[in-house]
């Protein structure tokens, strides 16, 4: 019996060894399965930012279908893309990029709406607008589409600042693709006044500038940016902040009174030149 104790042990010790050498082999199996579903969840989310990229603002590529490239009256800059509002000499310059149907630019127009037009109309800034259509590639429609057309139409005729804030102030759902209907954004003209014509009408319905639009959403996708709203003050981004300040009125002011200390307001304000007629 005193011979057979010491074997006993023995082999509830080995049991026991062999147990957690099992455990740990099994906690170890855990680790690296956890590991491995975050690295897959990662590349999993890294595919989809990819994907989405890659297909932002898809259907307003261009194409066969997308007709003659006609600017809008009085576009400026690299590749003749940007709206400008305000005065032409101001000391700084404020680019925008921005897409109707996108919910965060409709939340930056409305919170910075009186602080951009005080500053644009005491000559401190001009705003340089550039549109978007990436809502459509991601979400499918046409509503970015056809709502930066009617802008560019508005713009033919001196009334993009305007229309352009009305269609932030009545943006639909981000789902809800109502822009991609040209009656509903004719209705929305009416609020401009002079913006209901004949001619602003056929423009919209013609899809006039589609081409140009899609070639403004083309220089977006080649452009570096992480998304819209993309807000920039002489090239340096201040959206959702400018170093390590977040963006506030009070701070776009500070950063725009800092960066034209000892310079002039501007004067100059052009008027946009008749659009080309579409052949």
């Amino acid at each position: 019996m005193s011979e057979k104790n010491p074997e006993r042990k023995k082999s509830a010790r080995e049991r026991l060894q062999q147990e957690r050498e099992l455990q740990k082999r099994r906690e170890k199996q855990r680790r690296t399965l956890i590991v491995s579903a975050a690295v897959v969840g990662v590349l999993g989310l890294a595919l989809v930012v990819g994907l989405i990229a890659a297909n932002a603002g898809k259907d307003g590529d261009g194409g066969a279908d997308s007709g003659p490239l006609l600017a809008p009256a009085g576009v400026q800059g690299k590749d003749q893309l940007a709206i400008p509002v305000g005065a032409s000499d101001a000391p700084s310059t404020l680019t925008v990029w921005e897409d109707f149907r996108c919910p965060a630019c409709a939340q930056f127009e409305n919170a910075f709406r009186g602080t951009i037009q005080e500053l644009e109309e005491s000559g401190q800034i001009k705003v340089e607008y550039h549109l978007a259509t990436i809502i459509d590639g991601n979400m499918g429609g046409t509503g970015s589409l056809r709502a930066a057309n009617a802008a560019a139409c508005a713009q033919d005729v001196g009334k993009f600042a305007p229309y352009h804030d009305v269609l932030y102030m009545n943006q639909p759902p981000e789902p809800d693709d109502a822009f991609a209907d040209n009656a509903k954004l004719i209705e929305l003209a009416a609020k401009v006044e002079g913006l209901d014509t004949p001619a602003f009408r056929s423009c919209v319905q013609e899809g006039r500038h589609d081409a140009w639009v899609q070639k403004s959403n083309t220089a977006f996708q080649n452009g570096g940016f992480s998304g819209t709203p993309s807000v920039l003050l002489n090239g340096e981004s201040i959206f959702p902040q400018k170093g390590s300040e977040r963006i506030s009125p009070a701070n776009f002011k500070k950063w725009v009174q800092e960066a034209n200390e000892g310079k002039k307001p501007g004067t100059e304000r052009p008027t946009p030149s008749p659009a080309a007629s579409a052949s």
